[in-house]
């Protein structure tokens, strides 16, 4: 599995309670931070918020959508 870049989407590998983000919630890498670790800044638009959310996450937390976003019965 590649490593994302910016302009990414990505999609989480686990719940970020603290700030409202499930599983399998996909964002955008808006950011990569190399120090002290390697780290991506992952911009979220949640459905019915009026914000979005920002989180910066390791990569283990996260996994590059290669294909489609949305399934074809869902288009």
């Amino acid at each position: 599995m590649r490593q994302p870049t910016v302009d990414d989407f990505v999609r989480l590998t686990q719940a970020i309670p603290e700030l409202g983000l499930p599983r399998d919630e996909v964002g955008v890498v808006r950011s990569t931070w190399f120090a002290p670790n390697l780290a991506y800044e992952v911009e979220f638009h949640i459905k019915g918020a009026e914000h979005q959310t920002r989180a910066l996450l390791l990569a283990n937390q996260l996994q590059v959508e290669e294909g489609p976003l949305l399934h074809e019965e869902a288009v």
